[in-house]
């Protein structure tokens, strides 16, 4: 038989299908080499685009351990000593979790309050000097430069730092890993954003903020720092895995709702109730262990500034809900009460959630025009915040102080209940004592005891409005906000007015009735209930 020597010695043909190009051999020549699907000119050149399927730039993360015979051998063979690295690492990490959510807490609040307090000061002198004009003008150019600083950080940095973070934070510690969610840029946008919007007299809180911060923390350290600058030690090779990186980020979630609210034993069952679905009673130790040390970090610093060297930190935004002046026998009757604020904070709390759904739909169409739309939307709420909360005190009448009452009446200074505002002396106007003050003294005045005429009916009912309208167009811009102090007002509005309305039938407190109406908003917005009652 005799061969063709001619096709011997010329090589095969190699068919190389590029983009745009096509084949000259016929599919059946040369089945080996060419490419039985053609490329797509729109898509990347991933094996997942050449089949036309687009790429989602969320990923899962594998939170199951394989128990399998290969890793019960790699965990035979370690040292003790390696053992005992691991374990110290662990609870060394949960140490440093609590004391950097301490610490950058305080230091939130101490901005926050210098910030709001020389800024209000000033309004008030502009009061006292009768320039309501000049007032304005400064109130509302100062919101708006603050906005515009913490909105652009948002729009043009980090656009993950916007918004509370507690979503993405769940979807996380469920199994969802968004990328850039817990970076140094997002944690230092996120620090920045939160005291320049809270400052500025938004109708948000930082508590949200706080337990972002306190997840971002758990992330950067599990990981040895910036994805650019990581600690290059080995013994951090023990948490190169997702399991150990959730617990630490609950750790750390877990932190940062104890700084926002003085709770530990709340932080955990906040985090155990509303975030982690994947829990071990391991980690219950470590994350009360990481609340614990903030709470010894909060402490310090409250101690610290009591002597006058945080300026106007005062009370520092750290005691939301503080009712211990209390003290009485509950009856049955009681009961009564408590039902229909119960029953109102339910009803409420699911109308304010069908609403706040309709307007995050509009800001959405909103936001997908660009960032200028992102930002422009951030500032025309400033504005319209700024004017209401300057204008508004004006509404109401000023009330003669009560000689019998142990606090100071009026006051004109940064702090206290009964500001003086545009009253003559001897009178306070009960509504600037509610919006003429940070968010945090707000629910502290309004949750103040032994004080039952200190705000009167058209007073609360304008503060409740105003908040539900300024907490339905304010969550959704593009700043670094939280849900809580916002249903916290609304709440402990409507419950102070029916404490009063019950004033004759009960023997309860109507600041106690304001804590009772703002848990049970909180309740029936956001779900929380073992959580809540810990954290009120």
């Amino acid at each position: 038989m005799e061969v063709d020597q001619t096709q011997l010695a010329e090589p095969s043909k190699i068919v190389i299908m590029e983009e745009g190009q096509q084949a000259d051999e016929e599919p059946d020549s040369n089945s080996l080499h060419t490419p039985l699907l053609k490329r797509n000119l729109t898509l990347s050149s991933s094996p997942l685009a050449m089949v036309g399927a687009k790429v989602s730039h969320i990923e899962s993360l594998d939170y199951e351990i394989n128990e399998n015979d290969l890793f019960k051998q790699d965990w035979r063979s370690r040292s003790k000593v390696q053992v005992v690295q691991y374990i110290f690492l662990k609870w060394s990490l949960a140490f440093l979790v609590g004391l950097l959510t301490g610490v950058i807490a305080a230091l939130i609040n101490l901005a926050i309050e210098n910030i709001a307090g020389y800024k209000l000061l000033a309004v008030a002198n502009y009061i006292d000097k009768q320039s309501y004009l000049e007032g304005f003008i400064y109130f509302t150019a100062l919101n708006f430069l603050l906005t515009l600083v913490g909105s652009a950080l948002c729009v043009f940095f980090a656009p993950t730092a916007a918004g509370p973070g507690i979503p993405e934070i769940k979807a996380y510690l469920n199994g969802v890993d968004t990328p850039n969610m817990f970076g140094a840029t997002t944690l230092m946008v996120k620090i920045v954003g939160s005291i320049a919007a809270v400052s500025a007299g938004l109708d948000l809180g930082k508590e949200g903020p706080l337990v972002h911060i306190g997840s971002c923390i758990a992330s950067l350290l599990g990981q040895g720092g910036p994805d650019n600058h990581r600690i290059k030690w080995r013994w951090l090779r023990y948490f190169n895995n997702d399991r150990d990186r959730r617990d630490l980020i609950t750790c750390g979630s877990s932190s940062g709702v104890c700084a926002a609210f003085r709770s530990p034993v709340g932080g955990v069952l906040f985090a155990l109730e509303e975030v982690a679905t994947w829990w071990r009673s391991a980690l219950l130790w470590r994350t009360f262990f990481s609340t614990a040390v903030v709470v010894v970090v909060l402490r310090l610093s409250m101690e610290y500034c009591k002597t006058g060297s945080c300026g106007l930190f005062g009370q520092g935004g750290l005691i939301l809900f503080d009712v211990s002046d209390v003290s009485l026998r509950y009856h049955v009757v009681d009961i009564i009460p408590v039902v229909v604020i119960g029953v109102i904070g339910g009803v409420l709390g699911s109308l304010y959630n069908h609403l706040l759904h309709k307007v995050l739909r509009l800001y959405n169409l909103i936001n997908e025009k660009g960032k200028l739309h992102k930002l422009l939307l951030s500032l025309t709420v400033s504005l319209f915040t700024s004017a209401c909360l300057y204008g508004l005190p004006f509404l109401a009448s000023c009330t003669p102080c009560d000689p019998s009452l142990q606090e100071a009446c009026p006051t004109t200074g940064r702090v206290g209940n009964f500001k003086q505002f545009n009253c003559p002396s001897g009178h306070y106007n009960d509504l600037a004592t509610l919006l003429h003050t940070t968010n945090d003294d707000a629910v502290r005045n309004i949750f103040s005891t032994n004080t039952p005429s200190e705000f009167k009916y058209f007073s609360l009912i304008i503060f409740f409005a105003l908040y539900c309208i300024l907490g339905l167009f304010t969550f959704g811009i593009a700043v670094p906000s939280g849900l809580f102090l916002p249903i916290i007002l609304m709440g402990s509005a409507y419950g102070r007015m029916l404490g009063i309305m019950m004033g004759d039938y009960t023997k309860i407190d109507q600041g106690l009735f304001a804590v009772l109406g703002a848990a049970s908003l909180m309740a029936g917005s956001m779900k929380m209930t073992v959580s809540l009652c810990h954290i009120s």
